[in-house]
């Protein structure tokens, strides 16, 4: 595992992500950007890459409806995942991530079928360019997130995995460790967000290590199923801004850091094997 964090795709955000000490940055694509423009950028942004020393570990585009009222995918939105997949291609991210809409007046066994159309197109794609689909577990134009959704739609594709960000489980009052526990291995993409909570309610999505989650534990489940992609931080709250903010980053990285296994970590002769 390593550490990265959200961030833009300009030269500027890499030098400030490797001035923080991270190995890795992740581009929010949303609904309201045009991904054409930043597919445009691919080989900026890989010399940009490599120039700091900064890999893209993950890209995504939340905010989006991928089908219409009808159920039928949007041909708009299809040409943007397309776009980005081909990012990722290009810069080397070995995720992208997604989500599919509800669709109103249809049963769930109907959203989810619909649901396993539009990311089984999406992991064809992808998969010649050695991308890997995961759908995120917001409800941000997605109703794929969690294990009743899951227990359907990914049990029909062996390929795609899952973006797990533990504040949104604890926002719907769900079991985010059991949720963890249960789809570990589908765990493709990590958000490293905190969530504050107060008599029972979330009341912040404060920084990691200064929120009431147990980031510990989290780290087990994520070691036990072999995880060993990016730990992306999430700056989120609006309480936590300017240097605040700043200095509430380099705490969440130093918070982190000492939960994450060496990569050159070997056993030596001396140590206890029973």
């Amino acid at each position: 595992m390593y550490l990265g964090i959200i961030n833009g795709w300009e030269e500027g955000h890499f030098k400030a992500v490797s001035e923080l000490g991270l190995q890795g940055i992740e581009f929010c694509i949303n609904g309201s950007v045009d991904s054409a423009p930043v597919l445009a950028k691919a080989d900026e942004i890989r010399a940009n890459s490599e120039k700091y020393g900064v890999r893209v570990g993950s890209i995504g585009r939340w905010g989006m409806p991928r089908v219409d009222e009808k159920g039928e995918v949007i041909p708009a939105a299809r040409q943007h995942d397309l776009n980005l997949i081909d990012l990722c291609e290009k810069v080397g991210c070995p995720v992208y991530n997604v989500g599919c809409n509800w669709t109103e007046g249809k049963t769930f066994y109907e959203n989810c079928q619909i649901a396993i159309g539009v990311f089984s197109y999406l992991i064809g794609y992808a998969r010649d360019k050695g991308v890997k689909i995961a759908v995120y577990n917001c409800d941000w134009d997605n109703f794929v997130y969690n294990d009743k959704a899951w227990s359907v739609v990914l049990s029909a594709l062996p390929e795609l995995g899952i973006k797990f960000d533990s504040s949104h489980a604890i926002n719907r009052r769900e079991d985010y460790l059991k949720l963890l526990a249960d789809w570990k291995e589908r765990v493709y993409h990590v958000h490293v967000k905190g969530n504050l909570q107060v008599d029972g309610h979330s009341y912040d999505d404060s920084p990691a290590g200064l929120d009431t989650t147990k980031w510990r534990a989290i780290m087990s489940l994520l070691y036990i199923g072999n995880y060993n992609g990016m730990l992306s931080i999430e700056p989120h709250s609006d309480n936590w801004r300017g240097a605040k903010g700043q200095w509430a980053i380099r705490f969440t990285i130093d918070f982190m850091r000492p939960f994450i296994m060496p990569e050159d970590f070997d056993v030596k002769d001396d140590v206890y094997m029973p």
